[in-house]
């Protein structure tokens, strides 16, 4: 429960540092200007020379490709237990947004929360990873359009990613999150369908994304999306609680899934996406 929390108000602080309006970061990014004269694979080499570089590795040490299809197989993936923790979820954001009524404002087309990166654990990569190739099977055009996305985003971040560019693994440690928290505040999730407003992967969303609006208790008290609860007393936050996890269900697959697969850490959308 506390990951949940963590994470989500993590986020929310990430993207109140941005000061943006979401519609003008999909303008820019939707102008050919945004596009990088150089390919993805030579922007990650770079930045992979400079990774290794400050960080003293070699590459002998280089950790395993993240998207590296014979690590990350369906088989190794708890789909059938991942399906039960979103159940979970999904009904205990049903019953906070029965309870929040005309407070809790999140609606189809609404990208606040879709607006700058944000760390996401190998689950949930794996989730979307699986989500896109459903897409492929359903509707092949815009499954090509979510990974050239992710590939564009790819290609922009890699140089200053605070973490491994190859592997689009973050970097621990406070230092890593202070830097974490400056990165990447205006760019768009390549999920995010910048004609429609739609998350291309809304089914195969991450676990953030989907206890984003309603109170989600922390360290730092009840925290909730700045576009919600307007008006509400605190007492009436308190009131629209949502517990999503109860008994802490996914950190125990994503345990069993790192065991299986042998990655570790957070990554973010783009890269899971990427390849």
């Amino acid at each position: 429960m506390r990951d949940y929390a963590v994470r989500v108000n993590q986020t929310r602080r990430h993207f109140r540092a941005a000061h943006i309006n979401p519609n003008d970061v999909f303008a820019s990014h939707l102008s050919p200007q945004t596009r990088l004269a150089h390919s993805i694979s030579n922007i990650r080499e770079a930045a992979q020379v400079e990774y290794e570089r400050t960080h003293r590795c070699s590459t002998e040490q280089k950790p395993p490709e993240l998207y590296d299809g014979s690590i990350v197989t369906p088989k190794r993936f708890p789909a059938a237990k991942d399906q039960a923790l979103i159940q979970i979820v999904d009904a205990a954001l049903a019953d906070a947004s029965r309870r929040s009524g005309a407070w809790l404002v999140c609606r189809r087309g609404c990208t606040q929360c879709c607006i700058g990166v944000f760390p996401i654990n190998q689950l949930d990569a794996q989730r979307l990873r699986q989500g896109l190739a459903d897409l492929k099977k359903r509707v092949p055009e815009v499954a090509a359009r979510v990974r050239a996305r992710a590939q564009d985003a790819v290609a922009r971040l890699s140089p200053g990613f605070p973490g491994d560019p190859v592997s689009g693994i973050l970097d621990d440690g406070e230092t890593a999150a202070e830097r974490f928290s400056d990165f990447a505040n205006d760019e768009p999730c390549p999920a995010l369908d910048p004609e429609t407003g739609d998350c291309n992967l809304y089914e195969s969303r991450p676990m953030t994304c989907r206890v984003f609006g309603p109170p989600v208790r922390s360290e730092d008290g009840l925290g909730v999306c700045e576009l919600c609860y307007q008006g509400a007393s605190d007492e009436q936050i308190a009131a629209c609680e949502m517990k999503p996890d109860p008994d802490d269900l996914e950190s125990a697959l994503l345990q069993e899934l790192e065991h299986n697969t042998g990655i570790q850490g957070d990554t973010i959308v783009a890269f899971c996406l990427a390849r």
